[in-house]
C-alpha cells in the first residue's frame, strides 16, 4: 500500500465518520440544504485535486523527497531520532499554517480567494474541504518552502498532512461535544465549537480562532475567544457580503475572488 493509498484512507474515514455523527449530533441549525452544500464543497475539493495535480505533482511529499536527496534543511544538520524530528516538522509547519491563516484574512488580496471558504452558510465536515483552487495554490507553494528550508523526511511530511486534513474535517463539523470534553481537549487541539466561532459573521469573532489543529498558536498569540456573543446553535456562520444560497453557487465561488465584494 503505497502513501497516496493511506492517505486517501485516513481521509475517507475522518470523513464519512463525521458525515455519519452530523446527523446524531447536530450542533448548529441547518440554513441550506446539506446535499446541495455538500455538493459544491465537493465539486470544489474536486477542481482542487485536478489543478494541484496538474501544477505540482507529488507536491509536499516530493519536496520532502528532493530534501533528503540532497541533504537540505535545518533538519538534515542536525543527528535527531525519528521522533523528534517528526514532532519538531508536525509543530513547526502548523505554527506556520496558523501564521498563514492570519495572513489570508489581514491581506485583502488573499481574503478575495479565502472568503470563499468563509461564504459557506453552514458548517460541517465538507466546509473543512472548501478552498479555492488559487488558495490551494498559493498554501502549496508556501509550504513547499517551507520543506525545502526544514528537510522533513516524506513520512513526516505525510504524517503531517493527514493530520491536518483530520483535523480540517474534525474542527468543521457539525457535532456536538460535551462540555468538559470540549474544555479538556481545547488545551491541546482546536474542537467544532472553537473553530465554529471563527465562521461567524461579526468580525472580530472571524478575527479569532485562527487554529485548525493545535489550539496552543491562539492561545498564546491573543487570537483565542473562548465563548461567542450568541450562543453556539445561534452563530451566524458565514460572511455579511453573501447570505443567499445561489450567490454561493459552484460557479460563483470560482468567480468569486474576480469579482467586486460587496
Amino acid at each position: 500500500m503505497d502513501v497516496n493509498q493511506i492517505r486517501l484512507i485516513i481521509f475517507l474515514g475522518v470523513f464519512f465518520l463525521m458525515l455519519a455523527l452530523e446527523q446524531f449530533l447536530r450542533r448548529h441549525p441547518l440554513v441550506d440544504s446539506k446535499p446541495r452544500r455538500l455538493g459544491i464543497n465537493l465539486g470544489i475539493t474536486g477542481v482542487d485535486i485536478i489543478v494541484m495535480r496538474l501544477v505540482f505533482g507529488a507536491a509536499a511529499v516530493g519536496a520532502a523527497q528532493f530534501t533528503q536527496e540532497r541533504g537540505w534543511g535545518v533538519l538534515n544538520y542536525w543527528d535527531l531520532p525519528s521522533g523528534v524530528e517528526l514532532l519538531i516538522t508536525v509543530v513547526f509547519l502548523d505554527l506556520m499554517i496558523y501564521i498563514q491563516h492570519v495572513v489570508v484574512h489581514m491581506i485583502p488580496f488573499f481574503w478575495r480567494f479565502h472568503i470563499v471558504h468563509h461564504s459557506d452558510l453552514d458548517l460541517d465536515v465538507s466546509s473543512g474541504l472548501r478552498f479555492h483552487p488559487v488558495e490551494i495554490l498559493g498554501s502549496m507553494l508556501f509550504k513547499i518552502g517551507l520543506i525545502l528550508a526544514l528537510g522533513p523526511t516524506p513520512f513526516a511530511v505525510v504524517v503531517f498532512e493527514a493530520i491536518l486534513n483530520s483535523m480540517a474535517m474534525f474542527s468543521h463539523s457539525n457535532i456536538t461535544l460535551p462540555p468538559w470534553l470540549d474544555n479538556a481537549l481545547r488545551h491541546v487541539i482546536v474542537t467544532p465549537d472553537m473553530h465554529r466561532i471563527h465562521h461567524s459573521v461579526e468580525v472580530n469573532e472571524t478575527n479569532s480562532n485562527y487554529g485548525f489543529n493545535l489550539s496552543i498558536w491562539d492561545r498564546t498569540l491573543g487570537t483565542y475567544i473562548h465563548e461567542p456573543k450568541k450562543p453556539q446553535p445561534e452563530i451566524v456562520i458565514g460572511v455579511n457580503s453573501f447570505r443567499k444560497p445561489e450567490e454561493v453557487s459552484f460557479l460563483n465561488l470560482l468567480l468569486i475572488p474576480f469579482r467586486k465584494i460587496p
